[in-house]
C-alpha cells in the first residue's frame, strides 16, 4: 500500500516513534512528512525516523518541514498531534488552578486545564484544517489532540473539514475488561457511546454471550472489599493492570466501579480520567480515597517527568551511533495504536469497526445533534461512517448533557477571543466555586499563556 502520511506535532514524544514502527511493520510504501515548529524537536523525529527506515530497508521517502504548507500537497492522510505549548504549558493548566484548590490529574480534557488548552489548540487546529482543505482535501484527516471534543468540534464548525478524532482510551479499556472478565481481547465484542474520555461500555458480550452480568458480579465483590491503597492512583502503565487484574481482589479504580454497579454500563477511561467529569465529588482539595488527584494519586508531575524522559530516549535513539535493535520496532503501547489499521480498512474496503469520534447525526438519538460523541464507527471504502445506537439511558445521558454545552461555549470562546465565555465556560465545567473566582482563575490563565492566545486582546 502507497501512501503519504503527514505527521504534524511530530515532535511528539512518543507518536512518531509508534507510528513509524506501524507503517514498517506493514510493509507500506511512499513517503512520511514529519512536521513540527520546533527545529530541534523535529530533528529529532526526523533522525530517528530516518534511522528506522534505513535499519529495516523500506521503501519511504522522509521528509521533514517546520511549515506544513511545505509537504502538505497531495497528502493521503494527515495525523495531527499538536500540543500548542508542550508540557511546559500543560504544566500550568495544572499549576495555575492548584492555587484556587482545583486539583486535575490529567488537566487536558476538562476542567479548568481542559478548557484553557482549548482556547490555545482551537485556532491553531482551525488554521491547519484550512491548510488541508487548501492543499489535501481529499485526504484522510485524523486528529490526537486534546481536548478531542472541543478540538473536533471547532474544526468541523468553523472549516467544515472532515476530521476525525481518535483515542486508544476505548480499545485499552476494552483489552482491560476482557483481563477481568477472563477472556482473551478478541472474544469480548462491545459497544462504547459517550464523549472522549467519558465513553460508557454499554454492551459487552464474550463468545457470543452477555458479559454484562457477569462483570456486575464482579464489580459487587470488588466493592465489598477494602480499596487497595498501594495501587490506588497509579496509572495504567505503573499499576500493570491491562489483562492482569485480578477479577475480585485488586480495586485500583473504585470511582469507576461504582458508576458501573450505579448506572449499569462501564466507563471509559478509568478513575485517572473519569474524576474530572465529576469535579463537584472532588471539590475539597481533590480528596479522592485519602489521596490528593493530581499529587499522590494519578501524579500530574510524574506524568510529565514521564513525557520527558520518553522524548530525551526518543533524543537519546536519534542521535546515537547505535543500531535499533528488534525491541525498537515492537509494537508500542499508545495513541498511535489503530491509525494504519484504519488507513487499511479504508482503503481495502473492509469494513473493520473502531471506537471514532464524529458529529451526533442521530447515532446517538438523545445526544445533541453535530456534538463531536465518541461511538462504533465503520471504516470502509467510503471512509469513516458510524453506527446507529438506541437512545442512551437517562441517567448517562444526563452525566453528558453539560458536557456537550460546555464544548459549545469554549469553541466560541477561543473562536472569538472571548474572556466572557472562557469564564462561562469555566462556570458549566462545575471545578470553580464561585463567579469571582472563576473571573480570577481565567485571568490568570490568560496571563501565563498570553504568547499563545492572539486571538485575545488582553
Amino acid at each position: 500500500m502507497k501512501e503519504k502520511i503527514i505527521l504534524i506535532g511530530a515532535g511528539s514524544a512518543m507518536f512518531t516513534r509508534g507510528l513509524v514502527a506501524d507503517i514498517i511493520r506493514k510493509g507500506w510504501e511512499g513517503e512520511i512528512a514529519l512536521v513540527d515548529i520546533d527545529p530541534q524537536a523535529l530533528d529529532v523525529a526526523e533522525r530517528l525516523t530516518r534511522k528506522m527506515i534505513s535499519v529495516k530497508g523500506a521503501p519511504i521517502k522522509v521528509r521533514a518541514a517546520t511549515e506544513r504548507r511545505d509537504v502538505l500537497d497531495g497528502a493521503t492522510a494527515v495525523i495531527c498531534t499538536v500540543g500548542v505549548g508542550g508540557r511546559r504549558a500543560w504544566e500550568q493548566d495544572v499549576f495555575v488552578p492548584r492555587k484556587y484548590g482545583i486539583y486535575q490529574p490529567v488537566g487536558d480534557s476538562v476542567m479548568p486545564g481542559g478548557t484553557s488548552r482549548a482556547l490555545r489548540m482551537i485556532p491553531a487546529m482551525v488554521d491547519i484544517a484550512g491548510d488541508v482543505l487548501d492543499l489535501a482535501p481529499e485526504s484522510l484527516f485524523f486528529n490526537y489532540s486534546n481536548p478531542m471534543g472541543p478540538v473536533c468540534r471547532a474544526v468541523r464548525k468553523a472549516t467544515g473539514a472532515n476530521m476525525v478524532g481518535l483515542c486508544h482510551g476505548v480499545f485499552h479499556v476494552a483489552k482491560y475488561l476482557a483481563g477481568v472478565l477472563g477472556v482473551e481481547p478478541g472474544r469480548l465484542k462491545y459497544t462504547a457511546i459517550g464523549m472522549n474520555h467519558l465513553t460508557w461500555f454499554i454492551e459487552l458480550r464474550a463468545d457470543g454471550q452477555d458479559a454484562m452480568p457477569r462483570l456486575r458480579s464482579i464489580a459487587c465483590e470488588k466493592l465489598g472489599r477494602q480499596i487497595d491503597k498501594e495501587m490506588l492512583g497509579t496509572s495504567f502503565a505503573e499499576a500493570g493492570t491491562m489483562g492482569r487484574d485480578d477479577p475480585v481482589k485488586d480495586v485500583k479504580d473504585p470511582f469507576t466501579w461504582q458508576l458501573f454497579e450505579l448506572f449499569g454500563a462501564f466507563p471509559a477511561v478509568m478513575d485517572r480520567h473519569i474524576t474530572e467529569f465529576f469535579p463537584h465529588m472532588f471539590a475539597k482539595k481533590g480528596s479522592y480515597y485519602g489521596k490528593t488527584l493530581g499529587v499522590d494519586a494519578y501524579s500530574f508531575e510524574a506524568t510529565i517527568a514521564h513525557g520527558d524522559q520518553i522524548f530525551e530516549k526518543m533524543r537519546s535513539d536519534a542521535l546515537s551511533a547505535d543500531v535499533l535493535g528488534e525491541e525498537d520496532f515492537k509494537s508500542i503501547t499508545g495513541e498511535h495504536e489503530q491509525v494504519t489499521d484504519i488507513i487499511g480498512c479504508i482503503r481495502q474496503d473492509t469494513g473493520g469497526v473502531y471506537s471514532v469520534n464524529l458529529p451526533n447525526k442521530g447515532q446517538i438519538p438523545n445526544l445533541p445533534e453535530d456534538a463531536i460523541v465518541e461511538c462504533p464507527g465503520i471504516a470502509d471504502g467510503s471512509g469513516l461512517r458510524h453506527v446507529g445506537q438506541p437512545p442512551m439511558d437517562a441517567g448517562i445521558a444526563g452525566t453528558l448533557a453539560t458536557r456537550f454545552q460546555w464544548v459549545e461555549t469554549v469553541v466560541e470562546a477561543a473562536l472569538e477571543g472571548s474572556r466572557d465565555k472562557f469564564v462561562q465556560a469555566l462556570l458549566i465545567d462545575g471545578a470553580v466555586k464561585s463567579v469571582s473566582m472563576a473571573t480570577r482563575l481565567a485571568d490568570e490563565l490568560l496571563s501565563v499563556h498570553v504568547r499563545f492566545l492572539p486571538q485575545f486582546i488582553i
